[in-house]
């Protein structure tokens, strides 16, 4: 009989499976369904309900658990040996609210998803009534922002009361489609774990509690509808008799605790020891590592998360990337190729342009109403030629400034999203971060909960080998496409990441002891 394991990946735009062979060492299955296309009923552009409002990202948690049947149905049909999968994993978007009243029905007909920004009003409530940003971070490790989920859960009782009387549980997007495999509305296990629920802004993800002055400044009655904190790696219950009969599945079919797509998206690249980043290059950014301790930010720029294993997982996420980038090659009607060829015309540094791309407000540093800053561009440098450069600058130096406040030495970055396939992006992040850069092939978050589950597998089964042996044959990591820092392209990016640092601060008013006009000067003269 197969070891086989399943990983689901619900990410915001669609449903991803892989299915593994843990004795084999490779991937068996994969599939996946882009909501837009395969359910056009729940009426969705990117994944999310289409609105008027500002700021409102909302989607029918129903639409996941469809999309989740229609993979079945797949693989069912294909003659794929359902029987011998022995445990399933689900990576979800993280921070996404759902809410189940007593009968296992929706409380609320729609989630606010991770990109919903219509809380700020919440997150301002909430840090003035612990007394500030310093505070917060004491009750909760992290501020309080519109991205996480206590705000949230404050707005839905302010605004919804009868609806939020009527919940008796609240879920966090993984947590309820596991509820949804092991029983649903027939029994379904009603939990969270430490990994997913670190990112909530309402749990102390070191001192792994809840947080009682938040919890009570949302609503008295609010502990009781949050679920049972468990560990992350450990198995809660078996898939449910219902989808046995329908599929085919074995009734010891375990399911596997689960976690947040950035935990498993961690694992799925191979993120499991000390010294390895992991960066996702899309419409945002973000870069996490692995780490034995937690870190907590004392400014709250970095997330502060446990991931998947019981360890930690600290996280920057930057909300600007692939967006001024992709606006950039439509304006100037550019293939990525084209774009890689004018970006190589020019010296690194730009010879001091430079562009703060803060385009829809920041994520971190906590700007929701920043806008870009464009410094060192004379009369007639607006050409195509240095935005380009300075648009690619600007993107990973803003990256590279926020990842700088995590106490870890890096060994290696590994690269996932559709940038890391550019060889300008890989080059500049290797300059920029003076570290070797290598692009992950495959479909890491899903591919992470599939490894996930086998590892949890085997520990509940007496076989404890460690998850790092268990990851490593399955990552394919593109070395024909590793890059290296350029000594001299490395020492220019010293001197632009100390003016991107000094330019940022004064912007916002902190105060830095270097002069802008002084180090463009010495950019300059470098050339």
């Amino acid at each position: 009989m197969n070891n086989l394991f399943a990983g689901f990946d619900c990410s915001t735009q669609s449903k991803k499976l892989v299915i593994i062979d843990l004795d084999k060492a490779e991937v068996l299955y994969s599939d996946q369904i882009n909501y837009d296309v395969d359910l056009p009923q729940y009426n969705t552009n990117n994944g999310v309900e289409q609105s008027s409002i500002e700021g409102l990202s909302e989607s029918d948690p129903q639409m996941w658990i469809d999309s989740l049947e229609m993979l079945f149905f797949k693989l069912q049909k294909s003659s794929f040996p359902i029987c011998d999968i022995k445990s399933i994993s689900v990576s979800g978007q993280q921070h996404g609210l759902v809410c189940l009243d007593k009968f296992g029905e929706l409380s609320r007909p729609k989630s606010k998803l991770w990109n919903d920004f219509s809380t700020q009003e919440e997150c301002d409530l909430l840090t003035e009534a612990v007394g500030g940003k310093s505070k917060m971070i004491a009750e909760v490790g992290n501020t309080q922002r519109t991205g996480y989920t206590a705000s949230k859960i404050y707005h839905f009782a302010r605004h919804e009361p009868e609806a939020f009387d009527k919940t008796t549980t609240l879920f966090l997007v993984h947590n309820f489609i596991n509820w949804y495999l092991t029983g649903g509305k027939n029994n379904g296990v009603r939990v969270m774990e430490s990994g997913d629920t670190s990112g909530m802004a309402l749990w102390h993800p070191q001192k792994k509690c809840w947080s009682e002055k938040i919890v009570q400044k949302i609503s008295p009655d609010l502990m009781a509808k949050l679920p049972p904190v468990l560990p992350s790696d450990k198995s809660i219950g078996n898939i449910s008799q219902q989808l046995v009969e329908r599929f085919g599945f074995d009734p010891q079919c375990r399911i596997d605790a689960g976690c947040g797509d950035n935990m498993f998206g961690a694992v799925g690249t191979g993120n499991v020891t000390p010294g390895i980043v992991t960066i996702s290059l899309g419409t945002s950014g973000t870069a996490c590592s692995f780490m034995e301790k937690a870190f907590i930010d004392p400014e709250g720029e970095i997330a502060s998360f446990c991931d998947s294993t019981g360890n930690y997982l600290p996280l920057l996420c930057v909300s600007n990337l692939a967006n001024g980038y992709n606006t950039l090659l439509n304006q100037f009607d550019l293939s990525h190729l084209e774009f890689n060829e004018i970006v190589k015309k020019v010296i690194p540094g730009c010879a001091g342009r430079l562009i703060i791309p803060w385009f829809s407000g920041e994520r971190t540093p906590d700007l929701p109403h920043a806008a870009p800053f464009y410094f060192g561009f004379q009369l007639g440098d607006f050409n195509k030629s240095y935005l380009c450069r300075a648009v690619l600058e600007g993107h990973i130096l803003n990256l590279y400034n926020g990842f700088q406040r995590m106490p870890i030495t890096t060994k290696e970055i590994r690269l996932t999203g559709g940038l890391s396939k550019s060889e300008v992006w890989r080059q500049t992040i290797a300059d920029i971060f003076e570290t070797e850069v290598v692009p992950v092939e495959g479909e890491g978050a899903a591919l992470g909960a599939a490894l996930h589950a086998a590892w949890v597998y085997q520990k509940e089964n007496h076989k404890n080998i460690p998850l790092n042996q268990i990851v490593h044959p399955f990552i394919s990591l593109l070395e024909s496409k590793r890059s290296y820092p350029i000594a001299e392209n490395a020492a220019c990016y010293r001197v632009l990441k100390k003016l991107f640092n000094c330019l940022s601060k004064k912007i916002r008013g902190i105060g830095s002891k270097d002069n802008p006009f002084e180090l463009r000067k010495k950019l300059v003269q470098l050339y």
